[in-house]
């Protein structure tokens, strides 16, 4: 009986060797998965790190691109529509960068699945190489871009430069106009001034030395008793005279002075500080002062004085030579003036 129980325990199977052996196998699948899986994610870091890189460099291109154009002017607007077309592709990018990181993070959360996921993980990383490649690409498009946009900043500066040498010569060239032109006017000046005295002249030797006219600075003075009658704008017969002498001298005027010399002969009127009489023809002094300064102008036209070469003006009692209230000083604010000027 003995013996048969030594035979029943020498025939139990021992299971135990199979299962270590089936658990070592099982354990070096899983080293080997995971020895795959952070080779590949090795792989990708390095290119995500490689890929920043480039953007960074891409980044710190853009911004020194974006100091350039701002120290253009606003007739660069086409370049800086190409920055900003520039920046919505590094934004698109930057996006795709961020998508890549989360589908690392997804494939690190992945790793403690089964086995099946190391064949998915391997498609999943085809597929970001191809996504590595397509970013690669556009990464050089855009240093392709930036290359173009520079040398388009170069021609423009070159044009520019051009435009401010053009504008430095411009400048030159109307400075020394500037100066001929003041000169010939400083000429002509002195032309008339030499015109004048020589008008003013004349006209004290064909006028005579009178107390009732008399030259006053620039300006040759007729008082208006000599023309006119009190309140009155129409010439009297005295003034006739003197006015044909003052028309002939005015004429012989005209012939010495070259056409190419722009003068005029202003007659200005003026009256005293009292007002006209309410029942006369004149209600205020502006209106007697502006008729007799046209009487007098249209007398000269009438004697052969271009037209082109008078103007009548009228001051009313608002420009006197003297002030007070006497009448010698009433006298002498009651005036006809001749001024020589330029037009």
């Amino acid at each position: 009986m003995s013996l048969a129980r030594g035979r029943r325990r020498d025939t139990r199977i021992d299971y135990w060797p199979g299962f270590v052996d089936a658990m070592a196998t099982l354990l070096l699948v899983i080293i080997f998965l995971l020895s795959v899986f952070m080779l590949s994610q090795f792989f990708l870091t390095r290119e995500i790190t490689g890929k920043d890189t480039a953007l960074s460099r891409l980044n710190s291109q853009i911004a020194e691109l974006t100091e350039l154009l701002a120290l253009e002017r606003a007739g660069k607007r086409e370049v800086e529509d190409q920055v900003g077309t520039l920046r919505s592709s590094l934004t698109a990018v930057e996006g795709e960068k961020g998508r890549l990181q989360g589908l690392i993070e997804q494939q690190a959360g992945a790793a403690s699945s089964s086995s099946g996921a190391v064949e998915t993980l391997g498609t999943q990383l085809d597929d970001e190489k191809r996504v590595s490649a397509r970013a690669l690409a556009q990464v050089e498009l855009l240093n392709q871009q930036i290359s173009a946009l520079r040398r388009q900043i170069a021609a423009l500066e070159t044009a520019l430069d051009a435009s401010e040498s053009r504008d430095r010569e411009s400048q030159t060239k109307i400075s020394d106009l500037g100066k001929r032109l003041n000169v010939a006017l400083a000429q002509r000046v002195q032309e008339l001034q030499r015109y004048r005295s020589d008008f003013f002249g004349r006209l004290r030797e064909i006028l005579g030395s009178r107390s009732d006219i008399r030259v006053v600075g620039d300006r040759f003075v007729f008082q208006s008793e000599v023309l006119f009658p009190v309140g009155q704008e129409t010439i009297n017969d005295a003034g006739r005279a003197d006015l044909d002498k003052l028309a002939l001298a005015i004429l012989e005027l005209e012939r010495q002075i070259p056409t190419e010399v722009a003068w005029t002969l202003r007659v200005d009127g003026h009256t005293d500080v009292r007002p006209t009489s309410s029942t006369g023809r004149f209600r205020s002094n502006w209106e007697l002062s502006a008729a007799r300064a046209i009487s007098v102008v249209r007398y000269l036209i009438d004697r052969g004085v271009s037209p082109k070469r008078l103007v009548a003006a009228g001051f009313g009692e608002y420009q006197p030579l003297e002030e007070g209230a006497s009448e010698e000083i009433y006298a002498k604010n009651r005036r006809i003036e001749i001024r020589m000027t330029d037009r």
